[in-house]
């Protein structure tokens, strides 16, 4: 079915736009863009003209040979993407200021509101010709890959969508969650770190990710965990959930088992129910607020009987205790008190000056806080039940009761989302 003759109001108009500023068929097809559908600009254009007695202009005042080129763009952008895995991709691009410039005084004078900006077409119709070539799919809302056309330097910039990958982790040795850069060199290696670049030797994160990162061929890494435990508290049970979110990622697919079985020599730290995950996963670990259990055990300063010591445990259990921010964190958090539930407290074993406790916690208690009181600033504590010091020896995290937590996050959703395009428009 043909473009219906324009009306006369709109004839005029484009005689008029035509005689002063001559136009391709792409650029003038664009200027009625939204009065039909059906056809590409290029073919809105021609019809145009033809309905006009016109003939399509040698040089485009607008454009000057830009849309001339969409072959050349997808070719370029076709280049750019080889090597890199991926399920659904979207097309940008970055034009010429002076050309945008003219699009925007062209609508202007003649007073149109049935246009189309020109890095629109240049998107669609890249990425139709990318489709047909690749057998993929452009998705408007969350790409894995965004392919950024500089059409001015014929230039392709790739913003890849991370890779997320779900699991919990058991840690065994002392070590931090996460890389722990040296402050004074802020990671650039000196002898206070023995040229590390970081406090500790290694970390959760570098154990982990040094596993996936040569399956996936990603740039960096991020580590999200549900929590942590302290450096010098292991982490037992099922284990802390996490996920690991890789940076720009050449691969995206992955052998978890083959990942497990590597880490799992080590001795320090294993992993278990790796698979894919999101940002969205990411959010909700975050949030969520699960109680946890510990096995702590505790030096006493003097021997009390194990009635006393029941009676104190009893003291706690069930109840809401006052934490203000512990003195050792105090440096790096807000100083402000909070009210946190010891769900339940018992004793495993007491040996002289030797317990051993089990208790299970709200969310954010400071255990060992809960133990030696930290000079008041947690009130009840064990050691103040007691009249006597009282030193944690050992910490573990017995288990953490996110039951049903995992896959929250991933409801809904696709793939990830990809980086913030700037200065791009999708057709």
């Amino acid at each position: 079915m043909g473009l219906p003759l324009p009306p006369p109001e709109v004839e005029e108009e484009t005689r008029r736009a035509f005689a002063k500023t001559p136009l391709c068929p792409s650029c003038l097809g664009r200027l009625f863009a939204k009065v039909d559908s059906g056809l590409t600009n290029r073919e809105r254009g021609r019809r145009v003209l033809a309905s006009l007695g016109l003939e399509a202009a040698v040089a485009c005042w607008l454009c000057q040979g830009l849309m001339e080129e969409i072959p050349a763009f997808a070719d370029l952008v076709a280049a750019a993407l080889e090597g890199w895995d991926f399920d659904s991709f979207l097309v940008g691009s970055r034009v010429d200021p002076d050309v945008l410039n003219r699009e925007e005084i062209l609508w202007t004078e003649l007073g149109l509101d049935t246009y189309e900006p020109i890095k629109a077409e240049i998107n669609r119709e890249v990425g139709k010709l990318l489709e047909a070539r690749l057998g993929q799919t452009v998705d408007f809302q969350r790409p894995t890959i965004t392919a950024v056309i500089d059409t001015m330097m014929d230039h392709v910039d790739l913003q890849v969508a991370p890779l997320y990958l779900y699991g919990r982790y058991r840690k065994l040795a002392p070590m931090p969650q996460t890389k722990w850069p040296c402050p004074d060199c802020r990671g650039a290696g000196c002898e206070a770190c023995d040229h590390r670049g970081t406090l500790y030797e290694t970390s959760v994160e570098e154990v982990i990710a040094a596993a996936v990162m040569p399956q996936v061929e990603g740039e960096d890494h991020t580590f999200h965990g549900m929590g942590r435990e302290d450096i010098d508290a292991r982490m037992l049970g099922r284990g802390r959930p996490f996920v690991l979110e890789i940076k720009r990622p050449r691969r995206r697919t992955l052998d978890y088992e083959a990942v497990a079985l590597e880490i799992e020599p080590e001795g320090q730290v294993s992993v278990s129910e790796m698979c894919p995950s999101s940002r969205e996963e990411v959010v909700a670990i975050k949030a969520l607020r699960s109680e946890k259990s510990y096995a702590v055990r505790v030096r006493l300063g003097s021997p009390t009987s194990l009635a006393k010591l029941q009676e104190a445990v009893d003291a706690l259990k069930g109840k809401e205790i006052v934490q203000r921010t512990p003195a050792r964190v105090s440096h790096r958090r807000a100083d402000r008190e909070r009210v946190k539930l010891v769900v339940d407290a018992e004793v495993l074993q007491a040996h002289g000056t030797e317990v051993e406790l089990r208790i299970r916690a709200e969310a954010g208690t400071y255990i060992k806080e809960l133990v030696h009181g930290d000079d008041g600033r947690t009130r009840p504590s064990l050691a103040a039940l007691l009249e006597t010091e009282a030193q944690v020896e050992r910490l573990d995290v017995l288990e953490i009761h996110d039951e049903g937590a995992h896959g929250q996050g991933l409801q809904g959703s696709k793939a990830p989302d990809a980086t913030e395009v700037p200065e791009t428009t999708s057709g």
